[in-house]
């Protein structure tokens, strides 16, 4: 008996391990697959600001694991070809909008370079990224194998899917750039979020108004909308996420302006085919005038300090008085017309033409006073010429009826009064020349900070 317990113990040891030996290779052979329930929305992400300046994807919220199931048929992980060939193939047309009700598409531009802002053509250069986020539910692919939350495709995929064609109008050329491929980053999400990023460079137009030149601001401004489809299809959004959907990547600086302002709006134009939405957006530039101070206004204010050293020469330096006041007028001159090749063709006056012509009257002005005492010494020359005939005559019929021995005495005295006459002459139009001199030494700086005053209070403060 006690023989027949141990060899029923052995023979239950030996059929346990055999079994579990079965067990284990089966086990071994057993896929497992973990199948995800993605927590979709039918909101776009959101994309988050970027300090560093890279794409980072949006967050899409916590995966739940749904059960184990074992599927001698499943495969490994799609990759992202085989994943847009599966969506594209159940039925997909990129030509029809995804939504019956519309598709919101949400914009962001984030600006890189603003290489330059032309008076002489009215328009101004910008590197920039646009992005656009739109939900496209026939691309959802979270009941497919993927392994990723979303994926990344080349800009070859992207003109297989739909797309809302935005576009920009009023300007003068827009283009993506490709060195050394094209620049377009398009991500499709598990939910059938599309995510595209474009790196664009366009000409657009500014609205140059130049009457506050050099002390002026110019609004540039770009134009963003759809152009097939209209509000009722497709509804053009900024990311209201951000307080700004349109910022800068880093700080600009700019030869001539500093960016102020960047006003994005959305608005609503009336076509033929239906209401558009579109999306402005205006950027606010102010002029730095300290190179145009250096080169217009203080050699402006050189010119007419050397005009007025013409009022402290001998009013009978009328030649070295024509020079200053000739040279004076002759540098307005060239001024102005280096500022007028640097400007385009406009028809109102500009404050460096009111700051320039202002300039040139007082130079014209120094030379009328020139004029003046240029004359006043003529009418008295001729005066003394004139005294001097009428005294002749006088003492030719004198000497005619006393003419006696004491003529050389009467010669004598006849010769100093003529002397005396004329110093007292010449005297007296010394004073009044002088005269004139004081009182353009007190009137035109008087009257040149006036005009100082007005101008700077009304370009400079005012308008």
């Amino acid at each position: 008996m006690k023989w027949f317990v141990v060899f029923f113990i052995l023979f239950f040891i030996n059929y346990s391990l055999e079994n579990s030996t079965i067990y284990w290779d089966q086990y071994k052979n057993t896929k497992f697959n973990v199948h995800y329930a993605p927590i979709v929305t039918t909101e776009p992400p959101v994309i988050k600001h970027l300090e560093s300046g890279l794409r980072r994807p949006p967050s899409f919220g916590k995966l739940e694991v749904i059960d184990y199931i074992h599927d001698e048929g499943d495969t490994e992980c799609m990759t992202d070809t085989e994943l847009l060939t599966a969506l594209l193939q159940n039925g997909y047309t990129k030509h029809r909008v995804p939504d019956e009700n519309g598709v919101e598409v949400t914009v962001e531009f984030w600006i890189l370079e603003i290489n330059s802002i032309s008076e002489l053509t009215s328009d101004f250069e910008m590197d920039f990224y646009v992005n656009e986020l739109w939900y496209d539910k026939n691309l959802n692919f979270s009941h497919l194998p993927s392994c990723k939350e979303n994926v990344t495709l080349d800009h070859g995929s992207l003109s297989k899917v739909w797309m809302p064609n935005n576009c920009f109008i009023t300007t003068k050329f827009a283009e993506i750039h490709d060195s050394p491929f094209k620049n377009v980053f398009f991500t499709l999400f598990k939910n059938g979020t599309i995510w595209v990023n474009y790196r664009v460079k366009t000409k657009g137009p500014c609205t140059m108004d130049l009457s506050n030149f050099p002390m002026d601001t110019q609004n540039c401004s770009l134009v963003y909308l759809s152009f097939n489809y209209n509000n009722e299809e497709v509804k053009l959004r900024w990311n209201d996420h951000r307080p700004d959907p349109v910022y800068l990547l880093h700080d600009l600086l700019l030869p001539d302006f500093d960016l102020k302002n960047i006003i994005p709006e959305i608005k609503e134009i009336i076509y033929p085919a239906g209401k558009w939405d579109t999306l402005t957006v205006t950027f606010t530039f102010k002029r730095r005038y300290a190179w145009y101070f250096m080169q217009a206004f203080i050699p402006t204010y050189l010119t007419i300090f050397v005009s007025w050293i013409a009022f402290s020469l001998s009013p009978r330096a009328i030649p070295a008085r024509t020079l200053l006041g000739v040279n004076a007028i002759l540098a307005q001159i060239f001024q102005f017309g280096s500022m007028r090749t640097m400007l385009p063709r406009v028809s109102y006056i500009k404050a460096i033409d009111v700051w320039i012509l202002g300039s040139m009257t007082f130079v014209f002005a120094s030379l009328v006073e020139l004029a003046v005492i240029g004359y006043q010494a003529k009418k008295f020359d001729q005066k003394i010429s004139r005294k001097l005939v009428e005294y002749d005559e006088n003492m030719l019929d004198h000497s005619a009826i006393y003419s006696d021995s004491n003529s050389v005495v009467s010669n004598h005295h006849s010769s100093e009064t003529i002397q005396c006459c004329v110093v007292t002459i010449n005297f007296l139009a010394f004073l009044k020349a002088q005269n004139v001199d004081f009182y353009a030494k007190l009137l035109f700086p008087a009257f040149y900070s006036l005009f100082n005053i007005f101008y700077w209070c009304y370009y400079g403060l005012g308008k």
